[in-house]
């Protein structure tokens, strides 16, 4: 599998070069690829080949921004997806100074890419107008400006620039997402959840309310609810846990927590075996925990899920799983002793000391 990067290859700037040139006759071809190809090219990651594609419009299209987005409205149907986000790029680089004209670029590009991430700045030049432009794109007929709305605005938007005031107050969207609960899009709705989302990793009691003002509503709510909920399910939350019948209990037991070997090595895996014991029956969130050694000797938890279900009285099953201990360029392991932890409806049952070579 290819890297991301990889989408911006000669083929695809070959394409870009010739749709500009049919879009603008004067479009310096020659200058636009030289100053794509510096002698860094290969080594710019992403986002970092976005920015440069961009800026080499910007030195080899017309000066005038107006024309350039007449430009842009003829081309960018061409190229959809992801690649396409480098017509909004432009926009977010040379666009502050002409509000109007840079929101109807942004409202027109969004269907064919996303323009998620150029909204951003705007916010920092104007936050009191950038909120109003997205209450008034939550109510369009197009989804993907909908979507744009709630995506846009997210406090923690994934390869978004930051934008301090939506973090410092995140609650400003709220009633733009109840408004969006029962989208018809399922686009506009995981987005919707994912907002919520990054709101509980700063507000987690905004969504507990959340969750009780609308939970069992209709089922499209419940399914944002739920998925709004997932960090704080695997935090332990216990109002967010209880709120979804996950209730703690001591007839709820795991019992012989065994490893097949208490001590493995980079690059293997950790295998374990547990049975789970249930006196009366209820609904259970399984997971299991482990205190991963950091590079500076400190612990860091992360959660696992394995299932949720509903069980019945006198339950006895038996769980076995496994964790690979290879690096990854997502989390990197340390020797030393770690722990693995048996959760029940986020209350700790069981825990196993092992050590990492």
């Amino acid at each position: 599998m290819g890297k991301v990067k990889d989408i911006y290859n000669m083929q695809f700037i070959n394409q870009l070069t010739k749709t500009l040139k049919k879009s603008s006759p004067d479009f310096n071809e020659k200058e636009f690829q030289e100053a794509v190809y510096l002698n860094d090219w290969e080594s710019l990651e992403f986002k970092q080949r976005v920015r440069r594609i961009s800026t080499a419009m910007f030195e080899s299209l017309p000066k005038a921004y107006e024309e350039v987005i007449d430009i842009f409205y003829q081309a960018a149907p061409s190229f959809g997806g992801l690649a396409g986000i480098i017509f909004p790029d432009y926009v977010e680089q040379y666009g502050l100074n002409d509000w109007e004209k840079s929101m109807e670029a942004l409202e027109f590009l969004t269907p064919f890419s996303t323009s998620e991430f150029a909204v951003r700045p705007f916010f920092i030049a104007d936050q009191e107008r950038m909120v109003r432009q997205m209450f008034n794109w939550a109510q369009s007929k197009n989804e993907h400006v909908r979507r744009l709305a709630s995506e846009g605005s997210r406090p923690r938007l994934p390869w978004g620039s930051t934008v301090p005031s939506l973090k410092e107050n995140p609650l400003q969207f709220i009633t733009m997402l109840e408004y969006l609960f029962q989208d018809d899009s399922l686009y506009v709705r995981k987005s919707v959840a994912n907002h919520l989302n990054d709101i509980s990793r700063i507000h987690p009691t905004a969504i507990t309310k959340i969750v009780e003002k609308w939970q069992g509503k209709d089922q499209g709510t419940d399914w944002i609810l739920r998925h709004a909920s997932r960090s704080l399910l695997k935090q332990g939350n216990r109002d967010i846990l209880a709120l979804f019948g996950y209730k703690a209990s001591n007839k709820l037991q795991i019992r012989n927590l065994s490893l097949i070997k208490a001590a493995i090595s980079i690059g293997e895996e950790l295998l374990f075996s547990f049975d789970l014991a249930v006196e009366t029956g209820t609904k259970v969130r399984l997971e299991y925990a482990i205190d991963y050694v950091k590079n500076n000797g400190n612990q860091n938890k992360k959660v696992f899920q394995i299932t949720e279900t509903v069980v019945e009285d006198g339950l006895i099953k038996s769980f076995s799983r496994k964790q690979s201990f290879k690096n990854m360029t997502t989390r990197k392991h340390y020797p030393g002793v770690h722990t693995l932890h048996v959760l029940v409806n986020g209350e700790v049952k069981a825990s196993k000391d092992f050590l990492v070579n």
